[in-house]
């Protein structure tokens, strides 16, 4: 990849920071920019798309980990809990980065436009994905970047040029993830489906037979498909979910441990405590206020 085209991005990428911050005026747009390596990061990906600029980033998907350093990519295809580490940054260069959401229903707009692409048989790929950045996104992501120094070109532009990234992902390296997930009857698909009853439901028993009906597979064929996407059961899925719905909740309003445990689901505050703790590192009551107490602590310049 020519030097200079990325280094255009990355300056592209600091204006917006220096002027918006994490969220600019480009919807769905989000930039990262730190100083230094991170401890983990619990989060929730949604399908989306992120270019690393400067730095690296490990993402653990269960037990997959994935690393991606400057002029590479990720693609999320699905909206999957993973834990995250910046591992390369520093004050002279930090970790800078960006990440799209990307709009099922214009992924399957432009593969029925197409008549269809290829499709790969057999079992999903894994909802992560990593790939180097290719020149033919480029182009399209320094349009998209450089929007905002004419805000009145945004409403118009920026659906088009959105449509031609999903486009090149499409075509490109990346395009066999990106391609299941626009398709309402790929496999990929109907594992999202099971994913969204789970997010939306994560505090209720969990029933495999029910979300095996909802993707129409056999229990042992969902069971099977649901890993190799996720690297993680539907308990294991579920789990981390309610463990980071636990930590959010403790942080927002310093609520009592035991009612958090059971507002997620956890019959035994005992096994909440200690599945929290196995997650995090610190048990909930002492994670809680410890982030509390961060967040409240003047933040340190970025830049």
């Amino acid at each position: 990849m020519d030097g200079s085209r990325l280094d255009r991005l990355k300056r592209l990428t600091l204006e917006q920071w220096d002027r918006h911050g994490r969220q600019g005026p480009l919807e769905g747009l989000r930039i990262s920019c730190e100083t230094a390596p991170t401890g983990p990061i619990h989060t929730v990906y949604d399908p989306s798309f992120c270019v690393v600029l400067q730095g690296a980033k490990t993402s653990r998907l269960g037990d997959r980990a994935f690393r991606y350093d400057a002029g590479k990519c990720l693609i999320a295809s699905l909206e999957v809990p993973i834990r995250a580490e910046i591992t390369e940054a520093a004050p002279g260069a930090p970790y800078l980065a960006f990440a799209l959401t990307l709009d099922p229903a214009t992924v399957a707009d432009l593969i029925l436009g197409q008549g269809g692409l290829p499709m790969e048989p057999g079992m999903p790929s894994p909802a992560l994905a990593v790939h180097p950045l290719t020149e033919e996104l480029i182009g399209p992501l320094e349009r998209l970047l450089a929007l905002p120094a004419r805000p009145q070109d945004i409403p118009v532009l920026a659906p088009m040029i959105r449509r031609e990234i999903v486009w090149r992902l499409l075509t490109g390296p990346q395009g066999a993830a990106l391609r299941q997930i626009g398709l309402a009857d790929s496999r990929m698909s109907r594992i999202g489906r099971a994913i969204a009853w789970i997010r939306d439901h994560f505090a209720e028993p969990l029933s495999i037979e029910r979300l095996s009906a909802l993707a129409g597979m056999s229990p042992a064929t969902f069971h099977r498909h649901f890993k190799a996407a996720t690297a993680m059961t539907p308990v294991q899925f579920q789990k981390s979910l309610r463990l980071q719905e636990a930590r959010r909740l403790l942080i927002s309003d310093g609520a009592d441990v035991a009612r958090v445990g059971f507002a997620i689901g956890y019959e035994s505050p005992s096994q909440f405590s200690r599945e929290y703790r196995r997650l995090f590192g610190a048990p909930p009551g002492r994670d809680g206020a410890q982030i509390r107490r961060e967040i409240l602590e003047p933040a340190s310049p970025r830049l």
